[in-house]
């Protein structure tokens, strides 16, 4: 439970590459799910099933809302689990088993059963997929808070964390829709995606599991009985007493909505805008490419600055290139592929530098409170990254609908009026970047520094 204080701490010693290598492997699992149903997913229920944009939109955000239900008291289960048993590892291995199955069965649905059914059963199993991913999701954040208490060390872990969340992002994001052709089939072609996918998922979280710190129990003695409402208030209060956790999540909050955002329209421009539904996978090469070799770069200036400069400095760079896309509207074309790249140059920094700072703000919120709560900060924040993912595909199936974006089963040919490419593309520039200006308000309020967290450690 969080309000245990906690009895052990970790020391500040550089981390092993072992431990580094089976906790960053845990981001082929959370890239991999994190991409290709915010890539596909939409799409599938719009092109494949037929079902209506806004009803594809709520399908989304029904199964991500669940998840923000879920997330906090995962978050404190975790922790209670933690204080009895010295590890977080069950739920994160349970996740592991259940997701790959559910995944498969989300892309599973057969259209000639008909939209309605197709709609339930997608429902309920990517409902069920999200859960199984929180139940590794949550515990996994909270692990690095554990791992080290280097400022610096941190920022290493996270670093290789995104650089494999960035090949698997590729990986998923290119490689998904290359299965779905191999079938020449687009029924089959969905189905086969899923299974791989969810087998290659389960598989890299898995091997993450193995990272979690086995201790021995933080108390001896019994639990107080489960009591669910006492978990979601040990995380709200958790979020009332830390400033720099509410920022953050804010800062981090809105970049989810905006790159969201574009990795859910991403198929809609490749299909509508740039004439071929191939160019998806050419559009996640530019942008992912360029922030694998881009993440070691905002290592360095976090080292050299702070992350908060380096996170700001990224932000920027992300906000040039979403407003440049925007020219689209009149001059479509392969010259698109440029300032995607940009964006994903920003984007691995967007990425591993607020990753970073959890951790960060969960040592210093122990410390100032006295308690163990990683789990519960960690639960709360894959809730708030799951409502702004979740909002994200609301957002644009909301622009979808209100600019009159015709959907269409299986193998049916249908034509998009000007007034949807619109959408299409302001849904995939203009909007991230205004969300992403806006995340820079939020971060100008995080105040913690690399000696506000060494000096503690160096204490300890």
């Amino acid at each position: 439970m969080s309000n245990a204080a906690p009895s052990q701490t970790t020391p500040a010693t550089r981390l092993s590459a072992g431990t580094i290598a089976r906790y960053s492997i845990g981001s082929i699992g959370t890239g991999g799910f994190a991409t290709l149903p915010g890539l596909v997913l939409a799409y599938y229920l719009t092109d494949n099933l037929g079902v209506a944009a806004a009803t594809a939109g709520l399908i989304i955000t029904v199964a991500k809302l669940w998840d923000v239900v879920i997330d906090p008291l995962i978050g404190a289960l975790s922790d209670r689990q933690r204080i009895r048993y010295g590890t977080r590892i069950g739920f994160m291995k349970l996740g592991a088993i259940a997701l790959p199955v559910l995944f498969a069965l989300t892309f599973a649905a057969p259209p000639a059963w008909g939209t309605v059914v197709g709609t339930i059963w997608v429902l309920i199993a990517f409902t069920g997929a999200a859960t199984a991913f929180s139940l590794f999701q949550v515990p996994y954040l909270a692990l690095p808070a554990e791992l080290t208490e280097s400022y610096d060390e941190r920022t290493r872990l996270l670093t290789w964390r995104v650089m494999v969340l960035t090949v698997a992002i590729l990986l998923f994001g290119a490689g998904g829709p290359m299965l779905r052709k191999l079938t020449g089939d687009p029924i089959t072609g969905y189905l086969l995606m899923g299974v791989v996918a969810g087998v290659v998922v389960g598989l890299g979280m898995w091997v993450a599991a193995r990272t979690a710190p086995r201790q021995a129990p933080l108390t001896q003695s019994p639990l107080p009985r489960l009591n669910l409402w006492n978990h979601y208030a040990d995380g709200v209060r958790a979020l009332r007493r830390s400033q720099p956790f509410r920022v953050l999540l804010l800062t981090f909050f809105l970049q989810a909505l905006a790159t969201g955002l574009m990795l859910a329209g991403a198929q809609y421009v490749a299909t509508w805008v740039m004439k071929s539904e191939d160019a998806v996978t050419f559009l996640f090469v530019a942008l992912i490419a360029p922030a694998l070799l881009a993440a070691p770069v905002w290592r360095l200036i976090a080292k050299r600055t702070n992350k908060q400069v380096a996170f700001r400095f990224a932000t920027l760079v992300f906000i040039v290139a979403a407003l440049a896309i925007s020219i689209a509207v009149w001059l479509p074309g392969d010259w698109m592929y440029v300032p995607v790249g940009v964006a994903g140059v920003a984007y691995a920094g967007m990425q591993s530098l607020p990753m970073s700072m959890l951790p960060d703000v969960i040592s210093h919120d122990e410390r100032e409170s006295g308690t163990n709560g990683a789990g519960a900060l960690s639960g709360i924040w894959t809730a708030g990254e799951t409502i702004g993912f979740a909002l994200s595909a609301t957002a644009l199936t909301t622009v979808l609908a209100i600019t009159q974006y015709v959907p269409s089963v299986a193998g049916q040919s249908v034509a998009q009026p000007a007034s949807a490419i619109i959408g299409i593309v302001v849904s995939f520039s203009l909007v991230p970047a205004g969300l992403a200006a806006l995340s820079l308000l939020s971060l100008a309020r995080y105040r913690l520094t690399r000696a506000d967290i060494d000096q503690v450690a160096t204490v300890e």
